[in-house]
């Protein structure tokens, strides 16, 4: 038996430890591995490597991807799909393990649904995958944006400054939401709520008063009320998406307009997705990769390793993707006793 293995779309902490996991559980069973670069784009050309013991003895703390990683969109390319599984033929490859979020897990998905045998791992800092409790780097990402809010906090309070936070979430607010709960912030602004500038503004000039220098954290796909997502430029990328940034900074233009305090924006950007992973995803990873050794062991294809519980278990692929998992109502409205 031979795997090829992939990751695609942004990268993440975490994305090494369920490589090292993918390649450990294959040799223990005497399976080759092959490692495809950039995503989709590897076996679309052709290009992978072989993945042996030695090449992840170290990688488990390592940040990022040995692999690499692309944007690459099969479906989108006249013959796509086709030069994946000539990829994968041209490499003896039995069977695909993709790691990625909603659109490499999307292309995945449409593979199994043309008889190749994929099984899938969930990754994305965001955590708006379907099917599973938690994905592949967002704890990581939470404990990078919750010490960024601790760090802001502090310099803010001793120049009585309002500080914006911007961070990652395209469509979901997992990540400014936690975040902004264990910093403490003042407001958490996520996509799923369009929130109203004449409350977040009073709510500004209220803990000012109170001499108390008020934290904002906002998703980079929040909206306010009535208006439309802050984009950095119009292009789209292979999926369609549009390039989400700049609502830190708005945000602050706006507070500062009103309440003349020397609001500041800070962005917190691609550092979410560096560094060393936390103990939580390097823990996720190893689980999720050895989950996926198994499955294809089964013949599970079209089926995604998932956390559920404590419990690691095998879910549909096209259940995962689906839909998003977005933050409830319920649940962002039970925290509003904090946010002040």
């Amino acid at each position: 038996m031979r795997i090829g293995v992939l990751t695609g779309g942004g990268d993440c902490p975490g994305l090494n430890a369920a490589l090292r996991a993918v390649v450990m559980a294959s040799d223990a069973r005497g399976w080759d591995v092959v490692g495809f670069a950039d995503g989709w784009r590897g076996p679309m050309d052709a290009d992978a490597r072989p993945l042996g013991i030695d090449d992840v003895a170290d990688v488990l703390d390592r940040g990022g991807t040995i692999l690499g990683s692309s944007r690459t969109n099969p479906v989108g390319v006249d013959g796509g799909l086709e030069r994946v599984g000539a990829g994968l033929a041209a490499h003896g490859c039995d069977a695909l393990v993709a790691i990625g979020g909603e659109d490499t897990l999307g292309v995945a998905n449409t593979l199994a649904r043309t008889g190749v045998s994929v099984v899938g791992i969930p990754k994305t800092i965001d955590d708006d995958l379907g099917a599973t409790d938690v994905t592949i780097g967002h704890s990581t990402a939470v404990g990078i944006a919750t010490e960024a809010v601790d760090r802001v906090r502090t310099t803010a309070q001793s120049h009585l400054r309002p500080v914006v936070v911007e961070v990652m979430g395209r469509h979901a607010g997992w990540l400014a939401l936690r975040s902004a709960i264990a910093g403490g912030a003042q407001a958490a602004l996520i996509p799923e709520r369009p929130f109203d500038l004449d409350e977040v503004q009073d709510r500004v000039a209220a803990s000012l008063a109170r001499r108390r220098a008020p934290v904002v954290v906002v998703a980079e796909g929040a909206l306010p009320a009535g208006g439309a997502e802050t984009v950095s430029s119009g292009e789209t990328d292979a999926f369609g998406h549009i390039r989400l940034g700049g609502v830190g900074e708005w945000l602050a233009a706006r507070l500062d307009e009103r309440n003349d305090a020397d609001v500041r924006a800070v962005v917190l950007g691609h550092v979410q997705r560096g560094g060393p992973p936390s103990a939580f995803d390097r823990e996720l990873g190893t689980r999720l990769g050895l989950a996926a050794v198994d499955a294809v062991a089964q013949g599970s294809w079209g089926s995604m390793a998932a956390l559920r519980g404590e419990q690691v278990e095998l879910v549909a692929l096209a259940d995962a993707v689906r839909e998003l998992k977005l933050v409830p109502a319920q649940q962002y409205d039970a925290i509003a006793p904090l946010l002040r």
